[in-house]
């Protein structure tokens, strides 16, 4: 009787005390990283509607900052530098892929054209 009366009174304020606590198990995070990438994209795709073509390289990377991706090579004896931008979600996984962005393509430092990610190949300009 003793350690029953005992065990209630140790175990009656606790469990009072705990009433008012609310306890969350995972999925706000995900929403918090969904609003920063939804936040993201939405500035990316604000910026890039706002830049013109033959914008130089350097003015395009101050504007956004660095990007996703880059790609960088000689064609013909032109500079061709490709920027992708994330700018919309297709997977629900956290991650950046080329089909979410938006690419950004330059000749010679100079913007020549834009286009969804998933479009880009090596053959523009040709």
């Amino acid at each position: 009787m003793k350690k029953s009366l005992l065990t209630l009174l140790v175990v009656a304020p606790m469990a009072l005390s705990l009433t008012g606590c609310v306890v969350s198990v995972g999925g706000d995070d995900d929403h918090f990283v969904s609003s920063d990438y939804d936040d993201r994209e939405y500035l990316n795709r604000k910026k890039i509607a706002r830049i013109p073509l033959q914008s130089s390289y350097t003015d395009v990377t101050s504007q956004l900052g660095v990007s996703d991706f880059t790609e960088s090579y000689l064609k013909d004896g032109q500079r061709i530098q490709v920027l992708f931008y994330r700018t919309h979600r297709v997977h629900k996984d956290g991650l950046t892929t080329r089909d979410e962005c938006t690419y950004l393509y330059f000749v010679d430092g100079a913007l020549q054209d834009t286009g969804r990610g998933g479009d880009f190949s090596r053959n523009i300009g040709s």
